[in-house]
């Protein structure tokens, strides 16, 4: 589904990552930790197409594409969407209207209702992108795009981030729906997600964790395995495993 090799990117014309390599198979959903600052978020958004995020050396393959120099637009259409952290507001543009552009041109109103009562939109629906909503309701509005969509290839900023207890059960049943962990056999769909905490991890099952450290990758075993080393150890315990 997606192969990363040699990836270099800058921004603002400081380089954030020095040589990332990673690969994520068909219908594997693969997990990357790293401190803050480390380049996690840059790594989404030069895999997204951000234009801001200059990739300097290195390819991106998807699905046997190259499409290091894609556009952003060209990406999407490909089949790779994005849950943002923090997700802009967008004053003038009601919820519904983003969910309904995000079916690509399929006029599929039942889907748009099933899922936005799945995810408890309600009322957002109607009110403007993201205005006045809270760290729960912007996660919930991201997904829902993300459903309609459909990508082939989800790549998820902390989905976790400033969402409760309440809701974090109901964000993981969606994040598994879109990734297809329901199905038993003949997944299709892939996942990057970055986790800062981990929490996600007990609703969403990953296979392959990445531990990423001043823009490199230095650690790639079991997603899990890779959490318990750092709740143990810090991630003063992945820089002692260079040495």
């Amino acid at each position: 589904m997606l192969q990363i090799q040699g990836l270099r990117v800058e921004t603002g014309g400081k380089e954030i990552l020095h040589g990332v390599d990673l690969s994520i198979g068909a219908g594997e959903t693969h997990a990357l930790f790293g401190p803050n600052g480390s380049g996690k978020t840059t790594l989404l958004m030069a895999i997204m197409g951000f234009p801001r995020y200059k990739i300097t050396g290195g390819r991106i393959i998807f699905k046997g594409q190259d499409i290091t120099r894609a556009s952003l637009d060209e990406r999407a259409r490909l089949g790779i969407g994005m849950s943002f952290q923090r997700p802009p507001v967008v004053r003038g543009v009601r919820t519904r209207d983003m969910v309904t552009a995000c079916l690509g041109g399929r006029e599929d109103g039942e889907i748009v209702a099933r899922m936005s009562e799945r995810l408890n939109m309600g009322e957002l629906m109607d009110r403007e992108i993201n205005y006045g909503f809270s760290g729960g309701e912007i996660k919930r509005s991201e997904l829902l795009q993300l459903l309609v969509q459909e990508p082939d290839l989800s790549l998820l900023d902390e989905p976790e981030s400033g969402v409760d207890l309440v809701n974090i059960a109901l964000i993981g049943e969606m994040i598994n729906e879109l990734l297809q962990k329901d199905l038993k056999r003949n997944r299709t769909r892939s996942g990057l997600i970055i986790t800062h905490t981990g929490h996600i991890l007990d609703y969403v099952n990953a296979g392959k964790g990445y531990v990423l450290l001043n823009g490199k990758i230095t650690c790639e075993r079991d997603a899990h395995e890779c959490l318990d080393s750092i709740k143990r150890r810090g991630y003063e315990g992945c820089v002692e495993c260079l040495k």
